[in-house]
């Protein structure tokens, strides 16, 4: 049978972590981090290692890795979160190209520090590997091989369909991408190990701790207030739930299934030995590893967004969702048509209204913000966290100059419109999906047309 939420597969084998202490009263530190995900744990590590004598601060509503943290899918690549063009009309070719050397780089510092912490999260490092599967996905894969072949940064490499079957046999694919800075991972074992080495370290965690507001130099409880000189919001798809946050970063809901460990008389026709992850260059995408313990954990969009920026309480998905995912798992690896789908769930991602991740600090306000990763933070939120601790402690360093920092992103629209707008585009990315999938040869107009209204283009 299924297990579908409890927050998610990752938490599976050793269960839903107990809750350090809550907040008590109120209190002072030199920087309060909201938010015990990636982001703010990353930021507390690397703060702590260079400045020791900080008092740091960390709440969190629920347990540490309760959100994205402890839900996605595994992949530490190295994306830039909206692409390079915008940041290329705005800070030059010379600066994003370094941003990229910068996130290749973060995929090893990832795994790096994670060994100096004694993390075992499930590392293997076997690159990202983006799959088509019907004539319009080959030629958007053909372009975006041709626009990344001016970006010898990002070391790509364009496969046929033969060389694609060599790394892992996915039905009807007729070529694909392949970057070597990916790794799969196992999510909740980076994140509760990273949560422990920053306590070890000295930061305080308060579990259990909702933070109601934010306000210069404050951040504000139920059980008190804590008041600091930089309060940092880590909050990513949970930010609409603070005061005057509501339309700063969406929702977007995404969701994942794992099958149960699969025989090796099935790993012998899928391959995989490489343990890529896994893409597609559907509109509507999934994304897929081969976790440790031979399973295929899969996920895709689902139902993309809750009415009124709503987030769910325990991961669980809708039953059309599971179905809709099992059938991509089947259509792209027929051979685990006879594999139980062990655990199903769900969790959301934050989306400001241009798709591009932002880091920033307001040395007057001692505000400080990071996420906005659309799906792409599990490395992302790693040079995040050195880029804020640079911010608070070396603003004229090199990550402080990147071009996603201190950008001004304007706010989604009001409900009911952004509701109508986010159900539309994803309607429309279905559409196009199912066109080109009955033959059409060439990227559908509705999608383009999508691309352009949602703010992706």
């Amino acid at each position: 049978m299924t297990v579908n939420g409890n927050v998610s597969f990752w938490f599976a084998a050793d269960g839903i972590p107990g809750q350090r202490p809550p907040l008590t009263a109120d209190t002072t530190a030199d920087v309060v981090i909201v938010g015990a995900g990636y982001t703010g744990l990353w930021t507390a590590y690397y703060l702590k290692k260079a400045d020791p004598s900080l008092d740091i601060v960390v709440l969190e509503s629920r347990f540490a890795g309760f959100g994205a943290s402890g839900r996605n899918g595994g992949w530490l690549t190295n994306s830039i979160t909206g692409g390079r063009a915008q940041y290329v009309k705005s800070h030059g070719r010379k600066k994003v190209g370094r941003f990229q050397e910068l996130l290749n780089e973060t995929v090893d510092e990832v795994i790096a520090t994670a060994g100096t912490e004694g993390i075992d999260a499930d590392f293997h490092k076997g690159g990202e590997l983006n799959v088509a599967r019907n004539e319009a996905q080959l030629a958007r894969l053909q372009a975006q091989a041709d626009s990344e072949s001016l970006w010898p940064e990002a070391n790509i490499r364009l496969l046929d369909a033969a060389e694609t079957r060599e790394r892992v046999q996915i039905a009807n694919a007729l070529g694909s991408i392949h970057h070597p800075h990916a790794a799969r991972i196992h999510p909740a074992k980076l994140v509760r190990g990273l949560a422990d080495a920053v306590e070890r370290l000295g930061v305080r965690i308060h579990e259990g701790t909702t933070v109601e507001e934010i306000r210069p130099h404050k951040a504000i409880t139920a059980y008190g207030t804590v008041e600091a000189t930089y309060i940092l919001r880590a909050t990513e798809g949970f930010t609409a739930n603070l005061k005057g946050s509501h339309r700063e970063w969406l929702p977007m809901n995404s969701s994942m299934i794992a099958t149960e460990p699969l025989p090796d008389s099935v790993w012998e026709q899928l391959g995989w030995n490489d343990r890529d992850t896994v893409g597609d260059m559907a509109h509507a995408y999934m994304y897929a590893q081969r976790t440790h313990d031979g399973r295929i954990a899969l996920g895709g969009r689902g139902v993309p967004y809750r009415y009124g920026s709503r987030t769910d309480t325990d991961g669980a998905t809708q039953p059309g969702t599971i179905a809709l995912l099992t059938n991509i798992l089947h259509d792209m690896f027929p051979a685990t048509r006879g594999a139980a789908i062990d655990h199903a769930w769900a969790g959301v991602l934050g989306v400001p209204r241009d798709w591009k991740a932002t880091v920033g600090l307001d040395p007057v306000t001692g505000l400080g913000w990071a996420g906005g990763y659309v799906g792409t933070g599990v490395t992302a939120t790693n040079l995040a966290g050195r880029t804020l601790r640079d911010l608070i402690l070396d603003p004229g360093s090199e990550l402080a100059q990147m071009p996603w920092v201190n950008r001004k992103v304007r706010r989604w629209e009001v409900e009911p419109a952004r509701w109508v707008a986010v159900q539309a585009l994803y309607k429309a990315y279905g559409m196009a999906d199912q066109a080109e999938n009955r033959g059409k040869s060439a990227t559908s107009r509705i999608a383009e047309i999508a691309d352009l209204v949602s703010g992706r283009a």
